[in-house]
């Protein structure tokens, strides 16, 4: 489209035109005086005029004195830096409970809990079937794999935090804080060093024999290496939930999914916690990390934000809640996800960094 404008300068008899070329982009030039003239003096010849001259515009000198586009840019991240591109997200199961809890063990089979139901399932990353690995796990919520190959569960049946052998042998590590019983742990994050922390939120369950909470907070502990005692290292949460560090043990991500925010913390020698720092507006059930260092929200779809915590993808997933994720597979790059009463699998670009 062409667009003309009047005589801005009636005495030097200059116009000037505008043509619109792409997104409000105009191209502005000067007409030399006779061709104004001509304009004046025989009105049959201007709309030839007008397109010969906007031609020779577009063609003689593109881009001059071009306006700014203000159109939004598209994201620095988009989908397919994050997922394979064109991959679907794939049910591979369904008519389950309430899925929860995936781990990774050492060469990608994922294991994750229906916990109604108190099973304790794997999912075998060399021909994707499923098959149960333990019936009664406690009623397992978050788990982690250790770098022994023992799987840690937050068996909330009794307020346990319990440790799994490859063999499906189980012990209770922990069942207390200061001689109290605890709410309930519900996430667990194992560090390389073989620390480990946990969420204790309370939520009360219809197959406990008490109702009543002991602790007097929802708090966060930190379990040493080889310790039998734990340490609280947060206790200003309304509701703490998902848990995940980096792989190198320095950072620490919690989310309060009570007041809708998630964290990140600096991981001192000694387990305790330094630097809060709100990391997003977006609290979790359960959380995940990259290769990229982006890390992953649950709870309506996942949501995915950068190191930074902006915002990058939301992966919506076709159920009531999702609970839990983690990256599997014998090359990493499948993202496993639980979600009310089906699992789903979603092919990645990018991999995942430890057992969640």
């Amino acid at each position: 489209m062409i667009n003309f404008v009047s005589v801005l300068n009636p005495a030097k008899r200059c116009f000037i035109a505008s043509s619109l070329v792409s997104r409000d982009i105009h191209v502005m030039v000067l007409v030399l005086p006779t061709i104004s003239l001509a304009f004046q003096e025989n009105n049959l010849l201007q709309p030839y005029l007008f397109c010969l001259l906007s031609l020779a515009l577009f063609l003689g000198i593109p881009g001059a004195n071009a306006m700014p586009d203000t159109t939004p840019a598209e994201p620095t991240f988009t989908a397919n830096t994050v997922t394979a591109p064109g991959a679907p997200l794939v049910k591979i199961a369904g008519d389950f409970t309430f899925t929860e809890g995936p781990a990774t063990d050492a060469v990608g089979n994922i294991f994750f809990t229906d916990q109604p139901t108190d099973r304790l399932l794997k999912w075998h990353a060399a021909d994707g079937t499923l098959t149960t690995f333990l019936q009664g796990c406690g009623r397992a919520n978050g788990t982690c794999f250790d770098a022994q190959g023992d799987l840690w569960t937050c068996s909330d049946e009794h307020n346990a935090l319990w440790r799994i052998s490859p063999d499906g042998k189980a012990v209770v590590v922990i069942a207390d804080y200061d001689g109290k019983r605890l709410n309930g742990p519900n996430d667990v994050w194992v560090r390389p060093d073989g620390g480990l922390y946990i969420t204790d939120p309370f939520y009360v369950r219809s197959y406990w024999q008490h109702g009543h909470q002991e602790q007097d907070t929802e708090g966060v502990y930190y379990l040493p290496p080889g310790g039998t005692k734990l340490v609280r290292v947060i206790s200003d949460f309304e509701k703490p939930n998902g848990i995940i560090g980096t792989p190198d043990g320095k950072t620490l991500y919690v989310a309060d999914i009570g007041a809708g925010k998630t964290y990140r913390y600096t991981i001192a020698s000694d387990g305790s916690l330094t630097d809060k720092h709100l990391f997003c507006h977006l609290g979790s059930d359960g959380m995940t990390l990259d290769s990229a260092g982006n890390v992953y929200l649950t709870g309506h779809g996942v949501t995915v934000f950068d190191h930074a915590g902006t915002q990058i993808l939301h992966i919506p997933i076709p159920e009531d809640w999702t609970g839990n994720l983690c990256f599997g597979g014998t090359d990493r790059h499948t993202l496993f996800i639980t979600a009310s009463k089906s699992v789903y699998t979603l092919a990645m670009r990018v991999h995942g960094v430890g057992s969640q």
